[in-house]
């Protein structure tokens, strides 16, 4: 993803021959050919590929949102249409869609990279949706200690489209609210309402 920090689980890259070996037994048991030409090599860019979709293990999402800066605005701020990618942690399916964060200052804000980097460390993992939507919510919150925050995730995952009860580009949506927002209708709706355009 472009102009995100690359995370790379590192753990990958010191077991690499066991997690080749694993994909190997995996591809014979599920009826492959592992000679074949076209999966001779795919054990390594498997292994390769969990360097990268599993990078997030290896940062604490508290730590990307780095430096704050003192600053006395307390209204709303958006980052919206942050795209992720994600891995469902009951079936190993990707899934992926949009994170939408809006919080309210009080008196700190945060580089708005930072928050693309904040979704990106907590996804970049095993998941499911409920616990990305609350995790970002509550680091906001402890780290940055505004008067509101409020997420709104969006995802399709492929769990749910093509297999199981396979219903393709059905949208699962979760959102998480803490502080001004619980309370203030007018702000909840603001944030609806700007997410939408």
């Amino acid at each position: 993803m472009a102009g995100v920090k690359d995370y790379v689980n590192t753990q990958v890259g010191a077991n690499r021959e066991k997690i080749e070996h694993h994909v190997r037994e995996i591809l014979k048991l599920i009826g492959e050919d592992v000679e074949r030409e076209g999966l001779i090599d795919t054990p390594a860019r498997v292994a390769r590929m969990y360097e990268e979709i599993y990078g997030g293990y290896e940062v604490d999402p508290r730590d990307v949102l780095g430096v704050t800066f003192e600053e006395n605005h307390e209204e709303l701020v958006i980052v919206k249409d942050i795209v992720y990618y994600s891995q469902c942690e009951h079936h190993t399916a990707p899934f992926f869609g949009k994170v939408h964060i809006g919080y309210i200052p009080s008196g700190r804000i945060a580089g708005l990279s930072k928050l693309a980097r904040l979704v990106e460390a907590i996804t970049r993992r095993l998941q499911v949706q409920e616990r990305i939507t609350s995790q970002i919510a509550d680091i906001m919150d402890e780290v940055l200690k505004p008067q509101g925050v409020m997420v709104v995730v969006e995802g399709e995952h492929l769990c749910m489209c093509a297999r199981g009860i396979k219903k393709p580009g059905s949208k699962t949506v979760t959102s998480a609210v803490r502080g001004t927002f619980r309370s203030d209708a007018a702000s909840r709706a603001e944030f609806l309402s700007l997410i939408k355009e």
